[in-house]
C-alpha cells in the first residue's frame, strides 16, 4: 500500500473539523449543550492530521509550507485550531469549539476544493533564512489569533441579539456571558497585534539589509492589516469602540485579512517549481 500523501492527511483533518460542525449543529438543533470534551477530541484529531499533512508538505518544499494560497489557508486553519486547543478549555466557552471547527473546516475544505491554489509549489522560498521563515510563520499565526477573535466576536453579536430581543432560550441559552466575550475579545486582539508586530520587526531586520527582497505590495498589505487592528485596539482601550461595534469591526477585519492572503501570495517572485500533476507529490523537473 503506497504511503499517504500530505493532501490525504489534510482531507482527514477536514473530515474531522466537519464532524465537529455536524456534532455542534445537531446539539444546537436539539437545543442541547454538546460535550466540550467530545468537541475538543474532534478538533484535536483534525489538528493532528493537519499537523502531519503540513509536516509532509514542509519536507517536500524544504521549509515552512507557506508558498502558495493553498498552504496559507491550511496554515491559518491550523493556527486557529492550535489556539483553541491551547486556550479554549481555559475560556470554558462551549460554543468556541463548534465555531473553531466551522472556521477550520471552511478554510481547509475551500483550499482543497480549489486545485488552482496548489497548482504550483515553491521550494525553499525563504532561501534558508530561518529569521524570514520565523517572521512568516508568526504573521500567519497572528491571523489565527484574529480568526479566533472573529469567532468570539460572532458569539458576542449573537449574545447581544439574544439580550436585545429577549431570546434567552433554545440555542441562545448556551451562549457565554456578554462580559466574558468582551474581555476575551480584548485579550485576543491585544495578542494578535503583539504577534504581528513582532513578526514585522523580525522581518525588518532582513528587509532593511536588502530592500529589494520584499515585494512592496506584500509589505503594504501586511502593514495595513496591522494598522487597522492596532487602531481597533487603541479605540477599544480608550472606550471609543466597544460592544457590538467592536465585534462587527473585528469580524470585518478578519475577512479583509483573509482576502489579503491571495494578493500577498501573488506578489511573490515566480515559483521555482513547475506545476504538479494531480496525483503527484514530488516536484516536476
Amino acid at each position: 500500500m503506497p504511503p499517504l500523501t500530505d493532501k490525504t492527511w489534510l482531507w482527514l483533518a477536514a473530515a474531522c473539523y466537519l464532524a465537529g460542525v455536524v456534532v455542534g449543529t445537531i446539539a444546537l438543533w436539539r437545543e442541547r449543550r454538546h460535550s466540550r470534551a467530545l468537541m475538543y477530541a474532534i478538533v484535536a484529531a483534525g489538528y493532528t492530521f493537519q499537523t502531519f499533512g503540513l509536516y509532509l508538505r514542509g519536507l517536500e518544499v524544504k521549509g515552512c509550507p507557506l508558498g502558495n494560497t493553498f498552504e496559507l489557508f491550511q496554515f491559518t486553519a491550523w493556527s486557529a485550531a492550535t489556539l483553541y486547543l491551547v486556550i479554549g478549555s481555559a475560556f470554558r466557552l462551549s460554543l468556541l469549539g463548534y465555531f473553531t471547527s466551522l472556521l477550520s473546516s471552511a478554510l481547509t475544505l475551500t483550499a482543497l476544493a480549489v486545485p488552482a491554489w496548489d497548482a504550483t509549489r515553491r521550494i525553499g522560498i525563504f532561501g534558508g533564512n530561518a529569521w524570514i521563515e520565523f517572521h512568516a510563520a508568526l504573521a500567519l499565526f497572528s491571523y489565527g489569533v484574529f480568526g479566533l477573535l472573529a469567532l468570539t466576536s460572532i458569539l458576542y453579536l449573537l449574545r447581544h441579539y439574544s439580550l436585545k430581543h429577549k431570546r434567552i432560550g433554545g440555542a441562545f441559552a448556551f451562549l457565554p456571558y456578554i462580559r466574558d466575550l468582551d474581555q476575551i475579545g480584548y485579550r485576543l486582539i491585544t495578542a494578535g497585534v503583539a504577534i504581528l508586530t513582532i513578526s514585522l520587526a523580525v522581518g525588518s531586520v532582513h528587509w532593511l539589509r536588502d530592500v529589494s527582497s520584499v515585494a512592496s505590495f506584500k509589505l503594504v498589505a501586511t502593514v495595513c492589516i496591522l494598522i487597522a487592528y492596532s487602531c481597533a485596539l487603541a479605540l477599544r482601550a480608550a472606550g471609543r469602540l466597544v460592544g457590538k461595534r467592536f465585534s462587527v469591526v473585528c469580524a470585518l477585519l478578519y475577512l479583509a485579512a483573509l482576502l489579503s492572503l491571495w494578493p500577498i501570495n501573488s506578489s511573490r517572485p515566480a515559483a521555482v517549481t513547475a506545476p504538479l500533476p494531480a496525483d503527484s507529490t514530488e516536484p516536476v523537473s
